[in-house]
C-alpha cells in the first residue's frame, strides 16, 4: 500500500512538472496509439509521421492548407527508458524494392515528432515560430487488453473464460487438462506449470485464429517475466479456494499479475495520455463471423473503460492527473473495400464501441469515427460480371499475384450485423463477407509527397490540428 501510494505521489508530482513545463515553454501533446493485434499500429505511425514530415498528401490539414507547418523533424524521445520506435526500419520495410509490411508491436515504445510553426493568432507578427512537440508511444495490443482485468477477481474472470472456452477448438486440450484436475487440491507447482503451459498454448492458437480476447497479454509476449510465478497460472471453476489449494494460489497470481504487471504498465504510459486513436480491424472480425465480431466488441469495451476522458485545462491537469481529451476510433484497412462501402464501415465501428463514445462525450472528451488505410495497398475498379458492373479492388498478394476482389457489400444498418454476434450467431444470413491478405505496394516516391492513404489527413486533424494552427 505504502509503496503504491509513494508511486503515485512520484508521479504526480512529475504531472505537475510536467504540466508546467508544456504551458510556459514548448507544449507537448502525448498520442497513444492503441488497438489490438493486428490492428495495424505499426503501419500507422510509421506513415503517420512519414506524411507530416512530407506533408504533400495531407491536404485536409488546416495547418497544412495555411502553409503553417515551416519545418518538422525527429528528436530523441523524453523518456530515456524506453525503446525508440523503429520508424527507419518500418519505412524501409515498407518502401523497399520488395516491400513487406513491418514486425508487429512486441513492447512499448515512443517517437518524438517536433514541428516548427509560423505564429498565428493577434499578435502573430510580433513573435517567432513557436514549436510544438508530439510524443507518439506504441505498446503492444496484447497488452491493452490487460486493463480490462483490473476490476475484475480471479473467480470473476475464470468464469468468463471457461464459459466462452468450450466454443472453441483451440481449446479442447487445455480443457481437458482443467477437468482432470482437482482446483481444491494442496497446491503443487509442477501442476500449476503444466495449467499455465496449456493455458499459454490455447492463447497463443486463440490469437493466431483471429480471437481477440487472449488475456493476460504477457503470456503471449512474457519478455524477461518468462517462468515467474506471476505468469505462471490459468482459470480454473469455483468461487473461493481452502487455504493452501491450487485455486487459492492461482488467485494470489492473479493479483499479483494485476498489481505488478497491469497497474504499472497503466500508470506509467496509458494514464499519461492526451490523445488517442483506438485502431480496429473490424473486418477482419467480420469476416471471421458473429462471434469474432462479438468477440472483438466486448473485448473493446472492457479496454475502454480503463479510459479517463475529460478536458484538459491547466488547472485540472495539475490536481486530477491527466485525461484523454480527444478519442479516434478508426476502422482499418479500408483499402480492402470501394470507397462507397466506407460510410456503413464507419457506421458500423462507431455503433461497436457507441457505449464506450457515449461514455467519453459525457465526460467532456471528443470523439469521432472514420475508416481509414494508413498505407493504401489497392486501387478502385469497375468489372463486368454477367452483364452487370462490380466495384472492386485490385491489390498485390503476399506471394505477389494481382488479384481483383468485392469483399462483399457491408449492411447499411450496422444493427444487422451486431444484433445476430450479440445473440450468438453461428453464421452470416444475409451473406459473406471476405479479406485478402494484401502486400505493400510497390511505390514511386515523390519528394515532399507522403505514402498514399485513405483519410490519414483526416485522422492527423482530428487528433491534433487544433494544436498546430
Amino acid at each position: 500500500m505504502i509503496s503504491t501510494l509513494t508511486g503515485r505521489l512520484v508521479q504526480s508530482i512529475e504531472t505537475v512538472g510536467d504540466t508546467v513545463s508544456e504551458a510556459f515553454f514548448e507544449p507537448v501533446v502525448r498520442l497513444g496509439v492503441t488497438g489490438l493485434s493486428r490492428a495495424g499500429k505499426t503501419v500507422f505511425i510509421t506513415a503517420l509521421v512519414h506524411n507530416l514530415m512530407e506533408p504533400g498528401r495531407m491536404q485536409r490539414m488546416r495547418a497544412v492548407q495555411a502553409g503553417l507547418i515551416k519545418g518538422v523533424w525527429l528528436q530523441p524521445q523524453p523518456d530515456m527508458t524506453l525503446p525508440r520506435f523503429a520508424y527507419e526500419s518500418h519505412l524501409a520495410a515498407l518502401t523497399g524494392d520488395s516491400p513487406r509490411w513491418p514486425d508487429g508491436t512486441r513492447a512499448v515504445s515512443e517517437l518524438r515528432l517536433s514541428f516548427r510553426l509560423a505564429p498565428t493568432g493577434l499578435f502573430a507578427g510580433l513573435g517567432g515560430p513557436r514549436k510544438l512537440h508530439l510524443d507518439i508511444v506504441d505498446y503492444p495490443g496484447e497488452w491493452l487488453l490487460d486493463l480490462g482485468l483490473m476490476g475484475k477477481s480471479y473467480a470473476d474472470w475464470s468464469a468468463e473464460v471457461l464459459a466462452r472456452l468450450p466454443r472453441r477448438d483451440q481449446a479442447g486440450p487445455f480443457l481437458a487438462q482443467v477437468d482432470g484436475t482437482d482446483a481444491q487440491a494442496p497446491h503443487d507447482e509442477t501442476v500449476a506449470q503444466d495449467l499455465a503451459r496449456a493455458f499459454t498454448a490455447y492463447l497463443t492458437e486463440a490469437r493466431a485464429a483471429g480471437w481477440s480476447d487472449c488475456t493476460p497479454g504477457r503470456f503471449l509476449l512474457p519478455g524477461d517475466l518468462a517462468g515467474s510465478p506471476v505468469l505462471t497460472f490459468a482459470p480454473l471453476p469455483g468461487a473461493e479456494g481452502r487455504r493452501g489449494s491450487l485455486w487459492r494460489e492461482m488467485a494470489r497470481r492473479f493479483e499479483a499479475y494485476k498489481a505488478q504487471v497491469v497497474r504499472p504498465f497503466f500508470e506509467a504510459h496509458f494514464a499519461r495520455i492526451d490523445r488517442q486513436v483506438v485502431l480496429i480491424d473490424v473486418l477482419e472480425a467480420v469476416h471471421q463471423g458473429p462471434a469474432a465480431l462479438e468477440d472483438q466488441r466486448r473485448a473493446m469495451a472492457e479496454v475502454l473503460q480503463a479510459f479517463r476522458p475529460g478536458a484538459n485545462g491547466f488547472f485540472s491537469s495539475l490536481l486530477r492527473g491527466r485525461r484523454v481529451e480527444k478519442i479516434l476510433f478508426a476502422a482499418t484497412k479500408a483499402d480492402h473495400l470501394h470507397h462507397t462501402q466506407h460510410p456503413r464501415l464507419t457506421a458500423l465501428t462507431e455503433a461497436m464501441l457507441r457505449e464506450a463514445r457515449d461514455r467519453a462525450r459525457f465526460s467532456g472528451a471528443e470523439t469521432a469515427a472514420l475508416s481509414l488505410a494508413a498505407l493504401r495497398a489497392t486501387v478502385e475498379e469497375s468489372r463486368d460480371f454477367s452483364g452487370r458492373a462490380v466495384d472492386v479492388v485490385r491489390g498485390r498478394l503476399i506471394d505477389g499475384r494481382q488479384v481483383a476482389v468485392n469483399a462483399g457489400e457491408l449492411p447499411e444498418d450496422p444493427a444487422r450485423l451486431l444484433a445476430p454476434a450479440r445473440d450468438g450467431a453461428g453464421r452470416w444470413l444475409q451473406g459473406d463477407y471476405g479479406v485478402m491478405q494484401f502486400a505493400p505496394p510497390v511505390l514511386s516516391r515523390v519528394p515532399g509527397q507522403g505514402l498514399p492513404h485513405i483519410r490519414l489527413d483526416a485522422a492527423a486533424e482530428f487528433l491534433i490540428g487544433d494544436k498546430l494552427v
